[in-house]
């Protein structure tokens, strides 16, 4: 690769360029700038978009926008390099500030839209959906502070370690290294995917009690109905002249057949314009078939909302573990095992792992969301 000496210099005449990075790593940043740029123009363009759910996507974008502009093209640069710093130690020491601080900004985000997630199942009809409300905008401000909070070492100084070669931009205390996993990486993925489990529970005894209730309720409103239908008919055929009950039974079998239709239409256009108009009892029955109604309409549109964006979201999650396990697991086990050997090429492919989550994410919101498809293609396609 290179040629570094015991005084840590390097001679650059034996440098081994490494144009597989640069043919990897340039598609890669424009296809992540191009992605997510299209992600929050969606979000900020189309009404439909502009969700509480959308906005943290939009936060999870620019974190993942931050690192194709001022992480990775540095990063591709040492690659090329085969591994080598030759820029000055402060950006080294910027690079690894942005870069630990975006990729817990990243972890964070997904963890901010599953408590976020979680309220919405939790409870559904105090959420709202359509408004970006104080508690979005806390749990965002909060995952970036926390972010900053964990990375902020490095650039005040952590780095700055007795015999560091300036030739090699890497995190020069193993201590941070864990804490810093820990913090960005072990402690939000199992709480975050515990979040997920409640919350997939909790959506699937939702829906067997709400089916359960709607059969419940449609049952009580017919029994009510039809009720309320015999009681009209009754009265009308006391009220009907020279027609008491027992002439009514005596009368023949055709007249009984149209005077009984006449009376059913009477007593059901009778039926439902006192529940229109109403006497208390009635009324009470209407309100309350309304109120279940309006409840179970409600509560099935809050059930709709959310397993659609449930279909989404946990294919992000699993994504992202897939992505930025093996980078941590990786990074800890070379710190804590100082038997186990660990080369650079699985440190390169691991890092290079990691940031390829950033590219996949708008590719989810494509493949797994119309409405993030449709304005995908309007915007490509210079549409209004």
């Amino acid at each position: 690769m290179v040629n570094v000496t015991l005084n840590g210099t390097w001679e650059e005449d034996h440098v081994e360029y490494n144009y597989l990075a640069l043919l990897f790593g340039i598609p890669l940043i424009l296809i992540i700038i191009l992605g997510n740029i299209l992600v929050c123009l969606s979000v900020l363009t189309e009404r439909s978009l502009k969700t509480a759910t959308n906005y943290f996507i939009v936060s999870l974008a620019v974190a993942d926008l931050l690192l194709a502009i001022l992480v990775l093209p540095l990063y591709v640069y040492s690659e090329f390099l085969g591994g080598i710093w030759t820029l000055n130690t402060y950006i080294c020491d910027a690079l690894m500030t942005m870069d630990v601080m975006l990729c817990t900004a990243s972890i964070l985000n997904l963890g901010a839209i599953s408590v976020d997630r979680y309220i919405a199942v939790v409870v559904p009809l105090k959420y709202n959906r359509n408004q970006f409300s104080m508690r979005q905008l806390v749990l965002i401000t909060a995952t970036w502070v926390l972010s900053f909070g964990v990375a902020s070492p490095v650039i005040f100084g952590l780095n700055h370690v007795p015999q560091r070669n300036p030739h090699i931009c890497k995190l020069e205390d193993d201590n941070f290294v864990v804490y810093s996993s820990v913090c960005s990486f072990f402690v939000p993925c199992p709480i975050m995917l515990l979040l997920y489990y409640w919350m997939f529970r909790g959506l699937k005894r939702w829906s067997a009690s709400r089916k359960l209730n709607l059969m419940r309720g449609e049952q009580r409103f017919s029994l009510s109905l039809k009720g309320l239908s015999r009681e009209r008919g009754e009265k009308v055929k006391y009220l009907m002249p020279n027609l008491s009950p027992t002439t009514a039974n005596r009368t023949t079998l055709p007249e009984n057949d149209l005077i009984t239709t006449q009376l059913d239409s009477i007593s059901e256009a009778e039926a439902q314009e006192r529940l229109k108009k109403g006497s208390p009892k009635e009324n009470g029955l209407k309100q309350n078939h309304c109120s279940s109604k309006g409840s179970q309409s409600k509560s099935r549109r809050v059930s709709g909302r959310e397993r659609k964006a449930m279909k989404v979201l946990p294919i992000v999650v699993g994504v992202f573990l897939a992505c930025w396990t093996p980078f941590f697991v990786v990074h800890v086990t070379k710190v804590l095992c100082q038997s186990c050997h660990i080369g650079p090429t699985l440190i390169s492919v691991v890092t290079w792992l990691g940031y390829v989550n950033s590219a996949v994410n708008p590719i989810i919101y494509t493949a797994f969301n119309t409405e993030f498809r449709n304005v995908f293609q309007k915007l490509l396609c210079c549409q209004t």
